[in-house]
């Protein structure tokens, strides 16, 4: 089985899936929190190494303060309630995305979970959190800018492999698949110089419904793509064109 090696989901449709019941929006985010679950066993089942979340964007701060206080809270019950089961699990916990705004009872539950995980090695979980694409390449810009402004590195000496040095995900290959439930069909701001190569699902099913039979159809469905990396692909080869 061509298993991805490294799959990132955007979490999507939890607000949906509750209005659809006559819930509210936090009972859907509660019910997220169960998928997220389920998709980490899932994937140390199905083999994948590396699972990214996108749990919460730079652009999730402007939400209603209400449900935003929501999420943080849920963040630390998930936190506080599967940390112990995901060390025994010898999942890594990693966190990507913006510290510097985070408020410090989040940062330290967030530096708690990685340290307490760092030497584990079944599968590393990164959690997407205070996270955008843009923001990551830009703070990626910034930290060069101050290297050349040292004298460090001069800016002809500037590659791709400088950049990806400074990201978030420096030592975190690329995604092999990015999965978006909810049938929206966009990144919305999630590893986007990550992205570059990765195939895209798009499921039609919104997140809270997420299972491993689903996660298992998305795998399918990238083991049935051809990926080229820019090159020409096997059926053409095959064909002499």
């Amino acid at each position: 089985m061509n298993t991805p090696q490294h799959v990132a989901i955007i979490m999507d449709g939890n607000g949906r899936w509750a209005k659809q019941r006559g819930q509210t929006r936090t009972s859907g985010h509660r019910k997220g929190v169960e998928a997220v679950r389920e998709a980490v066993r899932s994937a140390g089942k199905l083999g994948v190494k590396y699972l990214t979340l996108f749990a919460f964007s730079s652009e999730n701060w402007r939400r209603p303060e209400d449900e935003v206080n929501d999420l943080m809270g849920l963040l630390k019950f998930f936190i506080r309630r599967d940390l112990a089961e995901l060390h025994r699990e010898k999942v890594r916990v990693r966190i990507i995305g913006d510290r510097i705004s985070l408020k410090p009872d989040i940062l330290s539950l967030l530096t708690e979970a990685e340290d307490l995980t760092k030497d584990n090695d079944a599968l590393e979980l990164i959690i997407a959190f205070n996270y955008g694409g843009r923001d990551d390449i830009l703070r990626a810009a910034r930290t060069i800018a101050c290297r050349v402004a040292d004298g460090e590195i001069r800016t002809d000496e500037i590659t791709e492999a400088t950049l990806v040095a400074a990201l978030d995900t420096r030592d975190i290959p690329d995604p092999d698949l990015i999965i978006r439930t909810s049938g929206e069909q966009r990144l919305s701001n999630f590893l986007l110089w990550q992205a570059a190569y990765a195939e895209l699902v798009f499921m039609p099913c919104l997140w809270p419904d997420f299972n491993h039979d689903t996660f298992v159809e998305a795998l399918q469905i990238y083991q049935g793509r051809d990926r080229r990396y820019g090159n020409i692909g096997e059926a053409d080869m095959a064909l002499g064109s």
